[in-house]
């Protein structure tokens, strides 16, 4: 009788478990898609990248810091700047 009360109770235990484990993913998907608001990034200045452009050469020539270029440019990477790639040199996020 106790063993069958032991086993009911730890069936119980694993199943409210796995419930919050369920639960609380979901409620990370929702809370990043639903109540989250994103951030969108609108540049007032572009620059169309030449030959032998570089990060460090551009924050440079426009005379910009490092984090402020790498914050309005975020998916660039500075190993791999093509020419014509167009570059945000002023900007603001909304």
């Amino acid at each position: 009788m106790a063993y069958n009360k032991i086993s009911m109770f730890s069936a119980f235990v694993l199943l409210l478990s796995f419930v919050f484990l369920i639960s609380s993913g979901e409620s990370k998907m929702t809370f990043n898609n639903g109540f989250v608001k994103q951030s969108k990034l609108v540049c007032n200045s572009i620059y169309g990248t030449q030959v032998g452009d570089t990060c460090s050469s551009i924050i440079e020539e426009f005379q910009l810091s490092a984090t402020t270029f790498n914050a309005i440019n975020p998916n660039l990477n500075c190993n791999v700047v093509f020419v014509g790639e167009w570059l945000c040199l002023d900007g603001i996020t909304v």
